[in-house]
């Protein structure tokens, strides 16, 4: 999943937002909190890293292609090196999974402003 595959997946979904940080990050949003980063350019350019449950951290990164996410480990990021290494819906389920965790950790009132 690319750059504008990512951000076509994401579109709908209330209070998202997208933007590059870091130089070579484009980050995911909703409400301000992150929930989603790919590298759209230099060596780690194709990465994606996603928030999962806490109780499920040690399952993903004892997978195959998956590490702890640089500096977002203690949140309970993983990472991918490539997209292609997993199925696409596997991957889709997986960002709306993070989307749904953060934005389930949002004070009631933003919640409610977010609502479907």
């Amino acid at each position: 999943m690319n750059e504008a595959a990512l951000r076509k997946f994401t579109a709908a979904w209330p209070g998202v937002e997208a933007g590059i940080k870091w130089e070579d990050d484009l980050v995911f949003t909703v409400a301000g909190k992150m929930f989603c980063v790919t590298c759209v350019r230099g060596p780690h350019k194709g990465s994606i890293s996603f928030k999962v449950e806490d109780e499920r951290f040690l399952e993903f990164t004892g997978r195959p292609g998956f590490i702890p996410a640089p500096y977002m480990a203690r949140a309970h990021w993983v990472q991918i090196a490539s997209a292609k290494s997993l199925p696409a819906a596997e991957l889709r389920e997986l960002i709306r999974r993070s989307y749904e965790l953060v934005r389930s950790r949002l004070t009631k009132k933003a919640q409610r402003e977010l609502a479907d």
